[in-house]
């Protein structure tokens, strides 16, 4: 969007008219709402940006289908000439003319006409240049069918359309339906008003009844029958008489047996002299294109003269959505605004009573409530309080690259808190805003500020940054046939009135049809996968973010599945759905013993549970405000994340879990308790850092890239070791070996990678273990071999107990290994090393039993460690 300037913020309201409430559509479901369907319609104005039109910012939905838009607007309207009776000169009138067709062709352009053109919705700028306002309101309802009232002024419409009436088809077939207005009907109210202008200033003034020729210009707006009688009809009404040989011969070729459209004004020769002081408005290029966005860049020669201007309106330079999303953080109300003009006004509820007939046809009750039409007074929002609480805000915050050292105490407060914060957000809106033009460029400093918190604002691009989306994305999409049917479709049919319906903008028509086009354009791009049930609650929070661009929500959905839902959606995705789980069952046996044994004992397993969790990526049990929040941290992880995420959930319904049973956990989790999003992400975190990267390890991962992505640290210094996929990662002789999923379900407890174990001891070349700076070190390796063998080398710090006094020859449990020795290292990482896999697999399933966390055991065993040279001997004893 265009920045603020000398604009202000106004907001109208009206209302959509009511649907019956007993009935339903074809599909069995209540009716959509006609407020729901104006919404989603809305949000295409929002993406009309030019000159002459004033920028659309939001609408909200009331109650009784109350619905108030905030727009672009000035206080200086057409009609403010009329009303001083103020004298147009013709270069005014050409002036006006002009812009006013070019609002008009750009809004043709894109499908759309204005039908409610007056004097009052042709604002002026500072500069007196032209901004058509309330041009969309004939588009968002539906070319007047879900509202009461008509669109348009009966003064200014054009014959054709009076001679329709209403349009009011919500509940009738298309074919009843009056025919939508095309571009010739916003000629005649141009032509209308035009003339008015030039006329009636000129008539209040009798010394001046001659400069009628000034409406030369907007005769070419009416058809040829209809000028004689338009100019009798204004002369009579004035006391003078006018005939049409007083304009002259110099227009006559202007004069048209039908209306132009507003392109064919443009070109027409008496605005030879006016075209020629503007120049073409090009779209601002986006951030995804083939394009480049900076070639017509210019900066000043002393880039620190910028913020030299204390008394500069920095918040003018702004946006409109950036103005308005933090005028609505300062406290701004829209309905008390408009209460406050006496636009909103309530009633009594025994005032709004229904009217009733008797048999005799008596009425009684309230008459029909005015104020259900349309008002179409705009209101101001006033920006002081705004301003009041940015007046501290230096100039320098607007040419930021980092985060400023003012903000670390806010950077400690909850999340929830700091996305209310004005000054808070205002900062970290012109930071993103910065680091993502210049994306890729700057796409290591995108997420490293991402690691503090993503503006809301800003979100859907930052993920699109976060996801590595580049290119030419519009292309590609417009590539993709949505259009032919598949046998997909009717499943799509059916699961997206389903999917996040609560939310207004999802809900609505317009949300349907973007939701077809966007799973139907994944489908057809990804012949070698399949749809199933879930993908519309994956695609929801990206279509959600980006509303108004469906290829950036595609393109983010399709890299976002790879790098988390690798091969989830095969046809037969039986296999890869199993191993994921089972990993999941090995990351709480990890993590939380005691739980992971009382869910197996009662035979609560993940399969009951974490399907609809893992293959929606939590989209399916969280409502989008939380999925949010959640996402914003899952993008920063790597495709182990989500294990932990798990975890952290049902750690926060541990204790109810744990003194439950089968029946009573179904039950839970049929409808899941609410939960506590900041303190699930805050724990995934710490869990994340406490997993071994090999611990993960899956063998129907993604495989590795031609280039891994390891310029990011995670969540900070504490989680770089884990920044990357473990698939990544370059293999060696010390990684881990895949497992069949048998033999994988077989071991309670995960395994490690040699190269891990070396990585979290911290090895030395020389054998020594290294100390970390609380002085312990951060694992602990449990040899298991025989005295003997770990005589002959084991890995410096390890501890050795011999699995023969433990277990017995069959298996049988002798002595329980976790007394004694391990107890004062309870709560590290055990990782048990043994000859046999078997061996080491059982001495780590005991302790999980025994509700050790953290253990783990060493793939390929020590085997794997006698090529390192890092085994060491113990000294002889002299």
């Amino acid at each position: 969007m265009r920045p603020l300037r000398d604009a202000q913020l106004g907001a109208f309201t009206f209302f959509a008219s009511a649907l019956p409430h007993d009935v339903c559509g074809s599909n069995g479901l209540p009716l959509t709402p006609n407020s729901i369907k104006i919404l989603g319609r809305f949000q295409l104005l929002k993406t009309i940006t030019h000159p002459r039109l004033c920028q659309y910012v939001d609408i909200t939905r009331g109650k009784h289908e109350r619905l108030v838009v905030v727009a672009e607007h000035y206080e200086s309207s057409l009609n403010d000439f009329q009303k001083l009776g103020a004298t147009v000169s013709t270069d005014k009138v050409l002036q006006i003319a002009y812009e006013t067709l070019e609002g008009l062709e750009f809004m043709n352009k894109h499908g759309m006409v204005h039908r409610a053109l007056n004097a009052q919705n042709v604002l002026m700028d500072g500069k007196g240049r032209v901004k058509l306002a309330k041009f969309g309101l004939y588009h968002m309802t539906d070319h007047g069918a879900d509202v009461d009232f008509p669109i348009g002024y009966p003064s200014y419409l054009a014959p054709e359309v009076i001679a329709q009436g209403p349009a009011h088809h919500s509940d009738t077939s298309q074919g009843d339906n009056p025919l939508p207005s095309g571009p010739k009907t916003d000629v005649w109210s141009l032509g209308v008003l035009l003339f008015e202008l030039c006329t009636v200033s000129s008539l209040t003034q009798p010394s001046r009844a001659l400069m009628i020729d000034r409406s030369l210009t907007c005769l070419c707006f009416f058809p040829l029958g209809c000028i004689d009688d338009i100019v009798t009809v204004l002369a009579e009404e004035h006391g003078f008489t006018i005939t049409l040989d007083s304009f002259g011969l110099a227009f006559s070729s202007m004069f048209r047996a039908c209306r132009p459209t507003p392109a064919d004004l443009l070109a027409d020769p008496v605005f030879e002299g006016v075209s020629c002081l503007y120049t073409l408005y090009q779209q601002p290029v986006g951030l995804f294109s083939s394009s480049l966005r900076c070639a017509h860049l210019e900066l000043p020669e002393d880039i620190g003269q910028l913020c030299k201007d204390d008394d500069e309106d920095y918040l003018g330079e702004r946006s409109i959505d950036e103005v308005y999303h933090l005028w609505c953080l300062a406290g701004g109300d829209l309905e008390k605004e408009l209460t406050n003009k006496e636009i909103i006004q309530s009633k009594p509820p025994v005032c709004t009573l229904p009217n009733f007939l008797l048999e005799d046809g008596e009425s009684f009750g309230q008459g029909r409530d005015r104020s259900f039409l349309l008002d179409d007074t705009t209101v101001t929002l006033s920006l002081c309080q705004l301003k009041n609480r940015l007046k501290d805000v230096s100039g320098e915050c607007h040419l930021l690259t980092e985060s400023p050292n003012e903000l670390s105490c806010t950077v400690n407060l909850p999340l929830i808190i700091r996305e209310r914060d004005t000054e808070y957000q205002l900062i970290r809106i012109i930071l993103f805003d910065r680091l993502l033009k210049a994306y890729p460029y700057k796409k290591n400093h995108v997420w490293k500020e991402a690691r503090v918190d993503i503006p809301p604002l800003v979100r859907g691009l930052a993920w699109a940054a976060l996801l590595g989306v580049e290119g030419d994305i519009q292309a590609k999409y417009d590539a993709i046939d949505k259009d032919t049917s598949i046998p997909t479709d009717r499943q799509i049919e059916v699961d997206i009135p389903r999917c996040h319906q609560y939310d207004e903008l999802l809900s609505s028509p317009q949300g349907h049809r973007k939701f077809r086009r966007v799973l139907k354009a994944w489908v057809v791009s990804h012949p070698e996968l399949v749809y199933w049930q879930g993908l519309d609650s994956l695609c929801a929070p990206f279509l959600w973010l980006n509303f108004n661009n469906e290829a950036l929500a595609y393109a983010c959905m399709s890299a976002f599945i790879p790098k988390y839902l690798y091969n989830f959606f095969l046809k037969d995705n039986s296999h890869v759905i199993q191993e994921y789980l089972t990993v999941f069952s090995q990351m709480i046996a990890f993590h939380d013993p005691e739980l992971s044994n009382h869910l197996n004992e009662i035979g609560f397993i993940p399969d009951l549970y974490a399907i609809p969790w893992f293959l929606t990526m939590f989209t399916h049990v969280f409502p989008l405000h939380k999925i949010f929040h959640l996402w914003d941290t899952l993008l920063l992880g790597n495709s182990s994340f989500p294990f932990c995420i798990g975890v952290a959930i049902l750690q926060q319904l541990r204790d109810r879990l744990l003194a439950n049973g089968f029946n009573e956990c179904i039950l839970l989790f049929s409808d899941l308790p609410e939960i506590d999003i900041e303190r699930c992400v805050r724990e995934s975190i710490s869990l994340f850092c406490w997993t071994p990267k090999s611990a993960t390890y899956r063998q129907h991962a993604q495989p590795p890239k031609a280039q891994a992505d390891r310029s990011a640290s995670c969540f900070g210094k504490t989680a770089t070791h884990y920044s990357s996929d473990y698939q990544d990662m370059p293999k060696t002789d010390l990684s881990r070996e895949p497992l069949a999923l048998r033999d994988l379900k077989a071991e309670v407890s995960p395994r490690i990678s040699a190269e891990d174990l070396i990585d979290l001891c911290e090895l030395s070349a020389g054998g020594q273990t290294k100390k970390s700076k609380a002085g312990k070190p951060k694992i602990l390796a449990v040899d298991i071999r025989s005295i003997e063998d770990f005589g002959r080398g084991h890995i410096s710090g390890s501890v050795n107990i011999p699995y023969s006094t433990a277990f017995s020859a069959d298996g049988e449990l002798a002595q329980c290994p976790a007394t004694g020795t391990l107890q004062s290292f309870r709560g590290r990482v055990i990782v048990v090393i043994g000859h046999s896999m078997k061996s080491a697999a059982m001495f780590a399933t005991h302790l999980v039993k025994v509700n050790y966390p953290r253990v783990a055991t060493l793939d390929g065993g020590i085997n794997k460690m006698k090529h390192t040279g890092l085994l060491t001997v113990p000294s002889p004893q002299i």
